[in-house]
């Protein structure tokens, strides 16, 4: 059972109050989040023990398997909840080897979406980030061109086939670009306690009311180290990873959280984060982990 969450725990997405800590899907697949999980019934589980404790934002996309994710989440939820924001992506495929590939032509985008409608078992989608990838498909922002991808994102939209449109791997001038050409709802960039170089960009779609989703919160394949952070853990009798996450429910408000796990106990660790108090003289330690980039 559910209850009401405290205003400052919630951020409007699109046309959703979505809790400030969410789901992330992407281990819920194999290893090396391709093909099935060793125990699809235990991954099922950890999708409706997140729903049930109150989670109502979960991020997938259906490259994530392929498609295993996304069938996942339908086999827990589905019939879905009407307070339930399904987020996903597109923007990349993989190959039959597990390998991860551009998929950025308005063909393929247009394809990813109806993927995803498909084993999500939607007439609409909630949300669809664009991925934008340039030849390194698992590299950081490029200057590479949106326009094309984007404005294909916002015909379909236009269809009735997505509700609200997002920009993941993305700089702050791709967000500007994206808004001449439809309403942006969210930007998912990585950004975590240590990596910081999105400073800038996380102030800046706040003063526009656009949520920031930080993929790999917690480090992602390489789980964030530093001695600091367990000091503070300590002091306050939790654990490293629940303090990088209320670090990050602290930066801003429209920071949205989606930390990923295939793991029942770590899930609720994760959701007992945002219950974390972080007092002045520990945001202060744990602000200089990483010094934020020069305005």
């Amino acid at each position: 059972m559910t209850t009401a969450a405290p205003l400052r725990d919630v951020y409007r997405l699109g046309d959703i109050d979505v809790r400030r800590m969410g789901f992330g899907a992407m281990q819920l697949a194999g290893p090396g989040v391709f093909g099935p999980p060793k125990d699809r019934q235990a991954a099922v589980a950890i999708v409706r023990d997140a729903v049930e404790s109150g989670v109502n934002h979960i991020d997938t996309a259906d490259f994530y398997g392929p498609a295993i994710t996304n069938q996942i989440i339908r086999e827990a939820v589905h019939p879905y909840p009407p307070n339930l924001l399904i987020a996903t992506k597109v923007g990349v495929a993989r190959g039959t080897d597990g390998s991860w590939n551009a998929a950025q032509s308005p063909f393929e985008i247009a394809q990813a979406v109806h993927d995803n409608l498909r084993n999500l078992r939607s007439d609409a989608l909630d949300l669809v980030n664009l991925r934008v990838v340039g030849t390194d498909v698992l590299a950081g922002p490029s200057d590479t061109p949106i326009e094309a991808q984007f404005t294909a994102l916002a015909e379909l939209q236009r269809q009735g086939l997505i509700r609200h449109l997002g920009l993941s791997n993305v700089t702050s001038a791709q967000v500007s670009q994206a808004q001449k050409i439809a309403r942006v709802a969210s930007v998912q960039n990585l950004y975590n306690i240590v990596h910081r170089q999105d400073d800038n960009l996380v102030d800046k779609v706040a003063r526009e009311g656009i949520a920031y989703v930080p993929f790999f919160p917690l480090g992602g394949f390489s789980p964030i180290q530093s001695e600091a952070l367990k000091a503070v853990a300590a002091s306050l009798h939790a654990t490293p990873m629940q303090v990088a996450l209320a670090w990050l429910l602290e930066r801003a408000p429209n920071i949205l959280l989606i930390p990923g796990t295939s793991n029942i106990v770590h899930l609720r660790q994760n959701l007992a984060a945002q219950a974390l108090s972080l007092p002045p003289e520990a945001m202060d330690r744990l602000n200089r982990i990483a010094e934020p980039v020069p305005a």
